[in-house]
């Protein structure tokens, strides 16, 4: 069984779709003037599907999140337009793609002006005026991995510059099951840290360096349009059947879990610290727990202990030093305690995840702020042993992912993480037991996963236990030295 090979998949599969559309007018009409475009040629995913809708009027798209205008003021003015809603099964960074190219065509049939999506918005694909098409069939060029629409390679330098390819390499399935507000109600309960899971370990195999060069070409055949309304209908069972045929040929022993440095990679480097947080993205972690309080001025700090005493010269709580004093402390090797700002920027340059323990309650409107203001929500894991501050998260903004903390191994971390909206839930049993790996027997694992919760463990740094918990099936694993993860 693999992803390649749809022929078992019933009316999920991609002949399904296509098999059950007729000819019309409207489906000649739209193979007419379908976009040609332009891949990279390293590009490891191809559209498989398009759906069509045809304006003859100005409404509202139904699959895209503006309003299509025939006449609109400073622009050549059309007869009618047509939508193409392209489908893919993957983008580098997660599961499924729908990008868009609207094609409006005057009344000699002539193509008046043609656009495309762009990471949420859309643009006009005219260079100086000029469309490139090839008679009536427009050409565009698609960001290699990611498809971004673009009518010239220029157009991706700022992006190439700005992520230095990460998208398509450290941060392959990143973005696990992707859920828009287009099928946020068919989609929704999909998208599990299971799920998550699978996904970023199919597409961590799919990950690649551009060439940048888009010399392939890609003709959209008439084969592949279908109406609007009968991609929207597939995408459900084709994303379940995604899923499940993940599950299917990934045994848990191969699954992708997240590789986190506790504190950073603090056996190398002071705990907390940015020179912690670059030794992490040096040993090839995903992301880094790091420890949020707040200081006597109201800054958002990253530090551990809720006392200063382990510094010489320095005692008392962190929450009564302004940042001030706090910045003044060396913490080891020359190194200070830096802000949540700080390490954020830290981690969205160096393309670490970020998985933020809250160490007091105060800390929770600016840790979500921050969240809020990067747009942070796929890179952020928000933890704590505190379930009531995890709820108030939620209450803030329910996109945030949270994990439940806890030591006992006589609690029931299920009840606590469904009674705040956690996603995840993460036993601290590194000292309860010389082999914790014990306590996750495949009953615990098999009750979490049944719950839809995801499961991430305890910083761990004994060789042995960590091969064995590489075994199991969980989503992520701390350790002070992440190398050996």
């Amino acid at each position: 069984m693999t992803l390649y090979d749809d022929s078992h998949a019933g009316a999920a599969s991609v002949a399904a779709l296509l098999a059950a559309v007729p000819a019309t007018a409207d489906r000649e009409l739209a193979a007419r003037y379908t976009p040609i475009i332009r891949f990279d040629s390293r590009e490891p995913f191809l559209p498989l599907a398009v759906g069509y809708t045809i304006f003859r009027s100005d409404a509202p798209s139904p699959s895209f999140p503006r309003t299509i205008e025939l006449r609109p003021p400073d622009e050549p003015p059309a007869e009618f337009a047509i939508e193409y809603a392209i489908w893919w099964d993957w983008d580098i960074g997660h599961l499924y793609e729908l990008e868009h190219v609207w094609v409006y065509v005057d009344e000699r049939g002539e193509l008046a002006r043609v656009e495309a999506s762009w990471h949420g918005g859309f643009s006009n694909m005219a260079v100086a005026g000029a469309i490139a098409r090839e008679g009536t069939h427009p050409v565009v060029l698609s960001e290699p991995g990611k498809h971004a629409f673009a009518a010239a390679a220029d157009w991706y330098d700022e992006r190439r510059h700005h992520y230095g390819g990460q998208e398509s390499e450290r941060w392959a399935g990143v973005g696990g099951v992707w859920v828009t507000p287009l099928f946020a109600d068919e989609l929704g309960s999909l998208r599990t840290p299971e799920a998550n899971t699978l996904v970023r370990t199919f597409l961590q195999r799919q990950r690649f360096q551009p060439a940048w060069d888009f010399s392939h070409r890609f003709e959209i055949d008439p084969a592949l349009l279908v109406p609007w309304s009968a991609l929207q209908a597939w995408v459900p069972r084709r994303v379940a059947w995604l899923i499940d045929t993940l599950r299917q040929s990934i045994p848990s022993p191969e699954r992708r879990f997240w590789h986190i440095g506790h504190r950073g990679a603090s056996a190398h480097a002071p705990d907390n610290t940015p020179a912690a947080i670059r030794k992490a993205a040096e040993l090839a972690a995903d992301m880094v727990e790091i420890d949020v309080q707040m200081s006597a001025d109201g800054v958002p700090v990253v530090i551990h202990d809720l006392e200063l005493d382990r510094f010489p010269g320095y005692s008392g709580a962190v929450r009564n030093h302004t940042w001030a004093q706090l910045s003044a402390i060396d913490v080891g090797g020359g190194e200070h305690i830096p802000t949540l700002a700080e390490a954020i920027r830290l981690c969205r340059e160096l393309g670490l995840g970020m998985y933020i323990e809250l160490k007091s309650g105060d800390t929770i409107p600016a840790v979500v702020q921050a969240i809020q203001k990067d747009q942070l929500y796929y890179m952020v894991i928000v933890a704590s042993f505190r379930p009531d501050w995890l709820a108030w998260v939620k209450a803030t903004d329910a996109r945030i992912v949270t994990s439940v903390l806890f030591s006992s191994p006589h609690v029931d971390p299920i009840k606590q993480a469904q009674a705040v909206g956690a996603e995840y839930v993460h036993p601290c049993w590194e000292n309860v037991s010389p082999h914790p790996h014990q306590l996750l027997t495949p009953e615990w694992i098999q009750k979490v996963r049944a719950a839809g919760l995801g499961i991430i463990v305890w910083h761990e740094e004994r060789p042995n236990e960590i091969a064995v918990l590489r075994q199991l099936d969980v989503d992520g694993i701390c350790s002070n030295n992440p190398e050996r993860l």
